[in-house]
């Protein structure tokens, strides 16, 4: 695959959606030091200008940057920290209001959320527009939070596996300690996304690209995976009355 061709129709598409959607406007994106945001941030400068694009640090307590202020800083492009750790903490009158308490999944949700609250408030304050960093990898089997990281105003990542992510941002010169970085939540004692999934990246973005797995029990997996957190792709069904 031709990963600069690539990067190219994406730099593009860049282009045409903020000529239709929000000429003059900036790229605001939540910069967790992955992949991720480090490659959508870069086509996003590429496409827009680096004056045109907002990387937003969010940690919360217990997290560290991850090397956002550094990957910025690297990308010429405007740097914000805004920690959510007294924001999150506010949620524990929440969970107190709950007589069965909350789940493991909703408390691991919250920061997610938080964050893409933070981000459009700080894009609204900016005339920006939100970046979802989404790739097509982590959406196939719903590894992200609904109304967290799963949304924003535009996708560049959306159509493009974790593989090709990575051959984008190889193309584009970012260093491979960026690109090629496990992925974690920045959490102490946390473990990669393969870990938590139980195959890798790589079987799962061919499975993707050519319904090829040959372990059937990998397959049954993510085909399970896939079905279950598909309401996650789509917005909310609306009843349509006949008036």
């Amino acid at each position: 695959m031709d990963y600069l061709e690539l990067k190219d129709s994406c730099v593009s598409w860049i282009r045409e959606w903020f000529d239709k959607n929000g000429r003059g406007c900036c790229a605001v994106l939540g910069m967790s030091g992955g992949k991720d945001s480090t490659v959508a941030a870069a086509l996003c400068a590429e496409a827009l200008g680096k004056d045109k694009v907002v990387g937003v640090a969010m940690p919360a307590d217990g997290q560290s940057l991850n090397g956002a202020d550094e990957i910025c800083g690297y990308l010429g492009i405007r740097y914000i920290c805004a920690p959510i750790g007294d924001i999150v903490k506010g949620f524990d009158t929440v969970k107190s209001a709950v007589d069965e308490g909350f789940s493991n999944q909703a408390e691991q949700n919250i920061p997610p959320r938080v964050r893409m609250a933070t981000v459009y408030a700080i894009s609204q304050s900016l005339n920006g527009r939100v970046v979802n960093t989404c790739n097509l990898s982590e959406d196939w089997v719903g590894y992200a939070t609904r109304w967290g990281d799963n949304v924003g105003d535009f996708s560049p990542l959306a159509g493009l596996t974790v593989q090709e992510v990575k051959g984008i941002g190889h193309a584009m010169g970012i260093p491979d300690r960026w690109v090629e970085k496990i992925p974690d939540d920045g959490l102490p004692h946390s473990c990669s996304d393969e870990e938590k999934f139980g195959f890798t990246y790589a079987v799962l973005d061919r499975y993707i690209r050519t319904g090829v797995c040959e372990d059937p029990v990998i397959k049954e997996k993510i085909d399970r995976m896939h079905r279950g957190s598909a309401f996650k792709l789509s917005m909310p069904d609306a009843f349509k009355p006949s008036l």
